[in-house]
Order: structure tokens, then sequence, then C-alpha cells
């Protein structure tokens, strides 16, 4: 059992990570939450998304890179939002979008 955040970052970690993906899969803010609990890949997946939009940020923020560096972020990005996705999806509660009828 692996803590892939220090104690002492752990909660603003956590709150980080949930906020990455809680601003893509709003409808699904409750399981989200579950499943950070119960799985910890599932942890581990909100809180790569988390490091990636932020490594974006910096990329984005700088002159210096190049536009490849923003690619590769990027595509990261999209295919954790993507595992995600399929994860939420598997246990039933996120629905295809904001708004679908029940």
């Amino acid at each position: 059992m692996g803590a892939a955040m220090t104690r002492i970052n752990d909660l603003r970690g956590k709150e980080q990570a949930f906020s990455s993906v809680a601003r893509r899969f709003p409808q699904a803010e409750f399981t989200i939450r579950r499943l950070m609990r119960m799985s910890e890949d599932f942890y581990d997946l909100c809180g790569e998304l988390a490091e990636a939009e932020h490594a974006l940020a910096q990329v984005l923020q700088s002159v210096k890179q190049p536009e490849e560096r923003e690619r590769e972020w990027q595509e990261l990005i999209n295919c954790l939002v993507v595992e995600i996705g399929e994860a939420l999806a598997e246990h039933g509660r996120c629905k295809p979008g904001p708004g679908s009828p029940d």
C-alpha cells in the first residue's frame, strides 16, 4: 500500500485531484469522491490528471517551451480524462452529460 503524496500535502493534493476531475465530470461528484476513497488506482488517476494540468499550465506560461510540449501534456490529459470517464461509467453513476434526461 503506497502513498502517492506525502501526508502533509495529502489533503491539498486530494482536493486538487478531486477538483480536476469534478470540473470535467460535474454530474459525478459523489461517485468521484467515493471512488477516490475506495480505489487507489482511481485516486492515482485523479492525481495524475491534476499534475498534468499543472504541468500544462506551466508550459503555457513559459514563452520558451515549444508547442510540442503543450501537445504532449494535452494528449496525456485527454487520455487520463478518458480513463477516468470509463471508470465512472463502470460504476453506473455517470450520465453522458449535464442536463441529460434521466
